[in-house]
């Protein structure tokens, strides 16, 4: 695969995890908490990355393709706080995920949904939206890795 393919790959993972985050949120009307917010910023960063990595020459492509692997890990290390939030393993570094939540009012500016009550997008999967994230980002953060580490080949 060409920098230009992955760095497409890259794009595409970014949208679609945050197509999967603005679907439960919008259509499904699954309130975010904050720790959900924060977990939206990396896929952000990452779509910007994976469109620049697209554009630049080969070497340039590689590096933007590590940073975009570094910030994926960064999501996954966001996920995997929220994940042990939700299973009680240590409280909430944000003071805002103490709020209460009342499922007949919109969503709010600021949102008001626990960080340590679990969202399940799939019913009967005992799978939080939080520790999909963590799985998807970590894949992919480990998965961009051979890329940028195999050594590049030279064309006479």
């Amino acid at each position: 695969m060409t920098h230009r393919q992955v760095g497409a790959l890259v794009f595409l993972a970014g949208v679609l995890a945050l197509g999967v985050a603005y679907f439960a949120q919008d259509f499904l009307h699954l309130a975010p908490c904050p720790l959900c917010l924060w977990e939206r910023w990396p896929y952000r960063i990452v779509i910007v990355l994976g469109f620049l990595a697209v554009l630049v020459r080969p070497p340039t492509g590689r590096l933007v393709l590590f940073l975009a692997s570094l910030v994926f890990l960064a999501g996954a290390g966001v996920a995997f706080l929220h994940v042990g939030v939700e299973r009680h393993f240590w409280k909430s570094p944000l003071p805002e995920c103490n709020g209460f939540f009342d499922p007949n009012a919109p969503l709010p500016a600021v949102p008001a949904k626990p960080c340590d009550d679990p969202t399940y997008l799939i019913p009967r999967m005992p799978v939080s939206m939080a520790m999909m994230d963590f799985l998807f980002a970590l894949a992919f953060g480990l998965g961009i890795l051979p890329y940028v580490w195999r050594k590049p080949r030279r064309f006479k």
